[in-house]
């Protein structure tokens, strides 16, 4: 089926009338943009976020914008046509005060949704053993030479999550190959995927728990595991913030082999009090996610709380930290 994605473009003041003018018009469910909301997120949640891409903030700039859809059909055009017609109204109706007020729109097919961003991923090798395979890659990696002995980690993210791809992920992979041989009990912090745990439990480790704050990660995390043949016997999956929540602590136990965190440089500054109660003694802490203009922050944090660093990683502008 074909969608029509129609855009008008208003201000910040424009967003609230402007959903009320749609809905009375039979637009219900709509998308907004908006600079304004932007920037307000990302100082209310500036401890998730050391980073934010210059493309997408430039993309922000100046934005206030209301997407929503209509099917390319009969039914849909006259209602296209009546919005147009309702718009004009609108807007002479204001005068200018709510900006532009102009409409444009797209053709998209429901496959541009839900498949064109799969090509963007490949599979991908890290480290010595591990090859992290997209689900719908697993029929052109069989029979390849080339990843023989290979460890596969198969993984169907959906829209929501990555593959592995990101420096961060590579960087954590890379050092949970070193420190699982098998046997291990691991802790992951921030799970999203689930893609660490469960690499670590391809890689032999006995039993994992994971932790994730975004309820969402309970289902892809199960879900991915299963792709994986792993059942619910050696993996646990949990939503809540660790940072916050005693009795998910609780929860969560302690002695563990392996703490993993692939989180933000806030977050990892926020456990390195918190994490030896995990660990058993002498177990390892691997955290991730930090971008290097904090990293000697973090680290400094890290050795302040009784860690040593171990061993450095870094790629791409990021860092890990592997401690005792």
């Amino acid at each position: 089926m074909e969608w029509l994605e129609v855009h008008i473009d208003t201000n910040h003041a424009g967003l609230e009338p402007l959903e009320i003018f749609l809905s009375a018009n039979g637009v219900d469910g709509v998308v907004i943009d908006d600079e304004q909301d932007f920037q307000s997120f990302l100082e209310n949640n500036h401890q998730y976020w050391d980073y934010v891409d210059e493309d997408l903030e430039a993309s922000m700039k100046g934005k206030s914008r209301i997407t929503f859809y209509l099917p390319a059909d009969g039914d849909g055009f006259d209602q296209l046509a009546h919005l147009r017609t309702a718009l004009q109204g609108f807007k002479d109706a204001h005068a200018g005060k709510y900006g532009t007020l102009l409409m444009t729109l797209e053709n998209l097919k429901d496959a541009d949704w839900e498949n064109n961003w799969k090509q963007y991923y490949k599979p991908m090798e890290i480290g010595e053993r591990l090859l992290v395979i997209p689900e719908w890659e697993q029929e052109n990696v069989k029979g390849q030479a080339k990843y023989a002995g290979k460890v596969p980690l198969i993984l169907e993210p959906g829209l929501t999550f990555g593959t592995g791809s990101h420096a961060t992920t590579r960087l954590c992979l890379t050092a949970l190959e070193e420190a699982v041989h098998g046997g291990e009990t691991v802790l992951d912090l921030g799970c999203g995927s689930g893609i660490l745990s469960i690499a670590a439990l391809r890689l032999g480790a006995a039993s994992a728990k994971a932790v994730d704050i975004d309820d969402k990660c309970l289902t892809v995390a199960y879900e991915n595991a299963a792709l994986n043949g792993i059942g619910k016997d050696r993996y646990t999956v949990l939503v809540g913030d660790v940072l916050s929540n005693g009795a998910l602590r609780e929860t969560l136990g302690g002695g563990y082999d392996v703490v993993v965190a692939n989180i933000v440089a806030d977050v990892i500054i926020g456990l390195a009090p918190m994490v030896r109660q995990f660990l058993k003694p002498g177990g390892l802490f691997l955290c991730s996610g930090i971008i290097d203009t904090r990293a000697g922050e973090v680290a400094d944090a890290l050795r302040q709380n009784g860690w040593e660093i171990e061993t450095t990683r870094s790629g791409e502008g990021w860092y890990s930290y592997a401690c005792r």
